[in-house]
């Protein structure tokens, strides 16, 4: 997709959109009657960053964002939205910001084009309105359906349109509620491609999904497990936390003994290694590049055929896994 989207109109206002954060959460936690959903969450978000919120169902996710745009008082903590507390937010702060819900809240009898309308009414876009219409309709590649009702366009085209909706004010920071949920794997990375393509506008966004293969898109994420955020780091920090280091694969033409992966084990760059098999060893070191040649260093020098040599990169559904096992053992300890 090659449309950008407009440039965001410059406010005088206290807040530092480049250097402060845009969002900064203390010991959040909200808790329904005796259940406690969200329990003590903290983190920040820095401008222009895709952050993403990711857990299973019933996480406490949700919960979270709504907390964050002021759906929800908190039962303790802080949270701090441009410096100001979302229940409390004044006029010119809300109309900074875009929700997008996880469910379609569209009007399906009305057309694309009446919808989209509708919400930049809401929103107060007065002047330039409906050039600013057609400008999101061609960067959610809806302009060419603008007439048709929107209970005939398929489930992926009104999530765009929702999207749309969401950005007819050009928010400064933008709230994704589960957005690709539902949604087939072509029209998931266009929704993703959309999302990259305004951060590099400057939006700053705050995605929530529990399709955990998202977090490799995102530049920075939280995991929610049972109301609780476990971690928050890159999508290569996670993976390296679920393996304990960088994974490498050895596989040989020979076979492996035991004495191998106990002289492995003796290698200084080396956490840990072990045996998969007659002619495969997983060795753990603290990075892949550096340690590869090593490795096939040590392999001549034992006499050692080598076949194949590379690192693990697994999937982040099985990071996710891996993950959740660990908060297990640790809540069990």
């Amino acid at each position: 997709m090659n449309q950008a989207i407009p440039e965001i109109e410059e406010i005088n206002r206290p807040f530092n959109s480049v250097t402060d954060k845009p969002i900064i959460v203390k010991d959040l936690s909200k808790q329904f009657g005796d259940q406690l959903v969200v329990d003590r969450v903290s983190f920040e978000v820095s401008p222009g960053t895709v952050f993403g919120f990711i857990g299973p169902s019933g996480s406490g996710k949700t919960t979270t964002l709504r907390m964050l745009t002021g759906i929800y008082h908190p039962t303790s903590g802080e949270v701090k939205v441009f410096g100001h507390a979302p229940v409390n937010f004044p006029r010119r702060e809300r109309e900074r910001i875009g929700y997008m819900p996880q469910n379609f809240v569209l009007y399906p009898e009305l057309s694309v084009w009446e919808n989209l309308n509708f919400a930049a009414m809401i929103y107060g876009v007065g002047f330039g309105r409906s050039k600013r219409m057609k400008e999101l309709l061609e960067f959610v590649e809806l302009l060419d359906h603008r007439n048709k009702r929107v209970r005939n366009i398929s489930g992926g085209m009104q999530r765009r349109l929702s999207l749309a909706t969401t950005l007819t004010h050009r928010p400064d920071l933008l709230f994704l509620d589960e957005p690709t949920t539902g949604l087939d794997p072509i029209l998931r990375k266009k929704l993703w491609d959309y999302f990259h393509n305004l951060k590099d506008n400057g939006t700053t966004i705050f995605v929530t999904t529990q399709t955990v293969s998202d977090a490799a898109l995102c530049d920075l994420v939280g995991l929610m497990v049972e109301g609780r955020l476990v971690a928050v780091d890159t999508p290569e920090g996670l993976r390296r936390r679920a393996l304990g280091g960088e994974v490498i694969v050895l596989s040989s033409n020979d076979r492996i003994e035991y004495q191998h992966v106990q002289q492995l084990t003796q290698l200084p760059f080396v956490k840990r290694a072990d045996r998969s098999g007659e002619n495969k060893v997983h060795i753990t070191v603290e990075d892949a590049a550096t340690a590869i040649p090593e490795l096939m260093e040590w392999s001549t020098n034992i006499g050692m055929n080598v076949e194949s040599i590379r690192q693990f990169l697994p999937d982040f559904d099985d990071v996710f896994v891996m993950l959740i096992h660990k908060e297990s053992e640790n809540a069990e300890i």
